[in-house]
C-alpha cells in the first residue's frame, strides 16, 4: 500500500491553488474534503508557488540496454527521467541486440517494471536489425506483454519508399504508429553539422535543412494516400514546419515533436568544436529556432521528446568529426520548455501538460497516463517550482553519461517530486531510492 501524501495550496496546471489528496495510487481528494480525508498519517506537502502537472511521458527516450550498459541502463535511465518529472518513457530501438522481436522488447519492458522508477513502453524497430530493407515482426511486438504501438528506426531512415510505405499500412491493424527518424542518407552522407554559413566557415561537411523536409514531405503523402497515422521525430528546421503544418491543413493523419536543444540552441556553438553540441539531427540557425519555437506554440508541433542520448566519455571526449552524435536531455528538458516557452509566455502550464504528457501520451497509446487532475484518475504527478533558478551539473544528475548540452548553464524550474502510481519516485528534489520496490 503507497503512503497518502496532503498537497496543500498546490497550482494544478497553473490554474488557482487547491489542496489535493493522493490516497491508493489515485487523486483521492482535491479541495475541500482532500484536509479532512487526509487522516493524521498522511505526508503533507506545503505547496505554495508549486505547479501540479501530470506526470511528463517521453516519446522518445534512449535507454542502451540491452548492449551499452556502460553508457546508460534502464534503471538509470528511468531514474533520471523521474528526477525529471517523467513517468512514462519510450524506449527507442536502436539497442545491442535491436529491439525488433517480440523477445527483446519483452525483456526491455521487464527491466522497466523491475526498476520501477518509470513505466516503459519499447519502440519496436520497423525493419530488422535497423536496415531498412524487411519489416520486424511487428505484429508480434504489439501482441507480445510489452504492447508495443510506436515502431521506428530512430537513428537511422527508413528511407526506402516501398518499404515505408507497408511499415504504414501493416501498423494500422492495431492502431501502432510510424516515427520517422527523418534523414535522406545520400544527401547526409558524411555530415558533421547543419550546412550553412558556420559549416562552411568551420570547414565541415554541413548537413542540408532538405535532407530532413524531403522525407517528411513524402512520408506525409504516404501516410496520407494509405491512411495511416505518421510521427515525425525531433523536426528541426522551419521549413519541416511548414511542410507539418501543411499536411495536417489537409487532414493528413501526422503529429510532430522537438527536443528542448532544438527549442534552445544553434549551430552556433559548433564554433568551439565541443562535441557535446553534436547531435542528430544537428542544432540548426536562429531562424529555425524560432520557427519551431513558433510552431509548438500554435500547434503545428504536437510535442516535446528529449531524444535523451546517453553517451560514455570515451564517445565524446574526443576530436568532433569521430565523436558520438547524441545529448542527454531528461533531467533537463522541462526546463528547458519553461525557459523558452513558459517564461516567454509563448505557453501556459496547462500547454505544458498538454505538450509534455497529454498529447505524447495518446499518441503513444500509454493508458493511465497524461490524464487530468481529477479525483480518481491515477496518482501519476509530478509537482514543479518555476521559481527556482539552477545551475546545470552534468556529473550531478542521476543519468548515467554527462553529455549534457546545458551544463553551466543557468537554467529555470525544478522537479520537486514526482509519483508513480501514488508512490513517490522523487521527494524534495532527490530520488526516493528506498521507495523503489522491484516488482516479482
Amino acid at each position: 500500500m503507497t503512503r497518502k501524501y496532503l498537497l496543500r495550496d498546490v497550482s494544478p496546471l497553473g490554474d488557482g491553488t487547491t489542496d489535493v489528496l493522493l490516497a491508493d495510487g489515485v487523486i483521492a481528494a482535491i479541495g475541500g474534503d482532500a484536509e479532512s480525508l487526509a487522516g493524521d498519517d498522511a505526508v503533507v506537502i506545503n505547496g505554495g508557488g508549486l505547479i501540479l502537472l501530470p506526470g511528463l511521458v517521453d516519446l522518445h527516450t534512449h535507454l542502451r540496454e540491452p548492449g551499452r550498459e556502460d553508457a546508460e541502463t534502464v534503471r538509470s535511465g528511468t531514474r533520471a527521467a523521474a528526477m525529471g518529472g517523467f513517468t512514462a518513457v519510450h524506449a527507442m530501438a536502436n539497442t545491442t541486440p535491436t529491439q525488433d522481436t517480440a523477445g527483446v522488447v519483452e525483456q526491455v519492458w521487464r527491466l522497466g517494471r523491475d526498476a520501477g522508477w518509470a513505466d516503459v513502453r519499447p519502440v519496436g524497430a520497423v525493419t530488422v536489425g535497423l536496415e531498412g530493407e524487411r519489416l520486424a515482426e511487428l505484429g508480434a511486438m504489439a501482441e507480445s506483454a510489452a504492447q508495443v504501438r510506436v515502431f521506428s528506426d530512430d537513428g537511422k531512415c527508413v528511407h526506402d519508399p516501398v518499404v515505408m510505405r507497408r511499415a504504414l499500412e501493416y501498423v494500422k491493424a492495431f492502431d501502432g504508429v510510424i516515427a520517422q527518424h527523418a534523414q535522406e542518407p545520400r544527401l547526409t552522407e558524411g555530415a558533421q553539422m547543419h550546412e550553412g554559413v558556420v559549416s562552411a566557415e568551420l570547414g565541415l561537411a554541413g548537413w542540408p535543412a532538405v535532407a530532413e523536409e524531403a522525407i517528411i514531405a513524402r512520408d506525409v503523402l504516404l501516410a496520407e494516400h494509405v491512411g495511416s497515422r505518421l510521427h515525425v521525430c525531433h523536426l528541426s528546421t522551419a521549413g519541416s514546419v511548414e511542410i507539418i503544418r501543411w499536411a495536417k491543413s489537409r487532414g493528413i493523419d501526422v503529429t510532430a515533436e522537438v527536443t528542448p536543444h532544438h527549442l534552445m540552441l544553434t549551430d552556433e556553438l559548433a564554433r568551439g568544436y565541443d562535441p557535446v553540441f553534436k547531435v542528430n539531427p544537428p542544432l540548426r540557425t536562429q531562424r529555425d529556432v524560432e520557427a519551431v519555437r513558433e510552431g509548438l506554440a500554435d500547434g503545428t508541433i504536437d510535442i516535446v521528446a528529449t531524444d535523451h542520448a546517453p553517451h560514455t566519455r570515451e564517445d565524446k571526449d574526443c576530436e568532433w568529426g569521430a565523436a558520438a552524435f547524441g545529448m542527454t536531455g531528461l533531467e533537463t528538458a522541462l526546463s528547458v520548455v519553461q525557459e523558452t516557452m513558459v517564461d516567454t509566455g509563448r505557453l501556459t502550464w496547462a500547454d505544458v501538460a498538454r505538450v509534455l504528457s497529454t498529447a505524447p501520451a495518446r499518441i503513444g497509446r500509454v493508458p493511465d497516463h497524461g490524464r487530468p487532475i481529477a479525483v480518481g484518475e491515477p496518482a501519476n504527478l509530478t509537482l514543479v517550482d518555476p521559481g527556482i533558478r539552477r545551475v546545470v551539473v552534468p556529473e550531478q544528475q542521476s543519468t548515467q553519461s554527462v553529455n549534457s548540452p546545458f551544463g553551466g548553464r543557468e537554467l529555470s524550474g525544478c522537479v520537486i517530486a514526482t509519483w508513480l502510481r501514488g508512490r513517490a519516485t522523487v521527494m524534495d528534489g532527490s530520488a526516493c531510492d528506498e521507495s523503489v520496490v522491484v516488482s516479482s
